[in-house]
């Protein structure tokens, strides 16, 4: 129990600079709390004391602006960064070294019974405001945008934009450091739209081109500084 926490103190002065003591750490990070208290009611839970452990996650819910289903599974070093807003469903799985940021909801869909909620597996980055639904898998090492929508499972090493949750694949590089740099992701309908305003360029440059070269055979100028039409004339004439 204290190996477990010294890591999730760990956790929060690796990834957020404004850390600057373990102090700091237990009395000023909501996100910390709230998986405290989660250690707890998940273990309550398990025992039976359903209602003991909803109870007691509501009671967090209040103080921190974090609702953990207590029947939700964290893995170690899990960081809930600010967390104001975040929601995190009954049957969500998360895995090791994983981020979340303020107002990221883990949920289900419908009505389903069983597994309904997502799985998050290990050094994956929710970004800010993210929404993450149904029994789909993020996989190791992949980012979540910040506002993404995501509906379908995400391969590892990803990122994910958009609404709906569009993948991007990073050059199928694995992440040996967690990467948390959420804010600046490729969107690949701005990269489309970039590319279709660069071929109408070349292509009115190439318009341009061929207009001049026959406005240049169309007016044809003679060293006598006539023009060919002023010569038949001439020619007319002396006949």
């Amino acid at each position: 129990m204290l190996s477990r926490l010294r890591a999730d103190i760990a956790a929060v002065k690796e990834r957020d600079p404004a850390c600057t003591s373990t102090l700091s750490a237990l009395l000023n990070y909501p996100g910390l709390k709230a998986i405290r208290w989660h250690r707890r009611t998940n273990r309550l839970h398990g025992a039976g004391f359903v209602l003991l452990a909803r109870v007691i996650s509501q009671w967090v819910r209040h103080h921190t602006g974090i609702e953990i289903h207590p029947a939700a599974t964290i893995g170690k070093r899990c960081f809930i960064d600010h967390g104001m807003g975040v929601v995190i469903g009954e049957t969500t799985i998360i895995g090791e070294d994983v981020t979340i940021y303020q107002g990221v909801t883990l949920g289900g869909t419908g009505k389903e019974t069983g597994k309904r909620h997502p799985t998050i597996e290990d050094r994956v980055v929710i970004g800010v405001g993210s929404t993450v639904l149904g029994n789909i898998t993020v996989g190791r090492g992949s980012k979540i945008g910040g506002g993404a929508v995501v509906i379908h499972d995400v391969p590892p090493n990803c990122t994910v934009v958009g609404i709906p949750g569009r993948v991007v694949v990073r050059e199928g590089m694995r992440l040996e450091t967690i990467d948390l740099h959420h804010e600046d992701l490729p969107d690949p309908v701005v990269e489309m739209f970039r590319c279709m305003q660069r071929r109408v360029d070349r292509l009115e440059a190439r318009l341009a081109r061929d207009e001049d070269s026959a406005s240049e055979r169309d007016t044809t100028t003679f060293p006598s500084g006539e023009t060919g039409q002023a010569d038949e004339e001439t020619c007319d004439t002396g006949g």
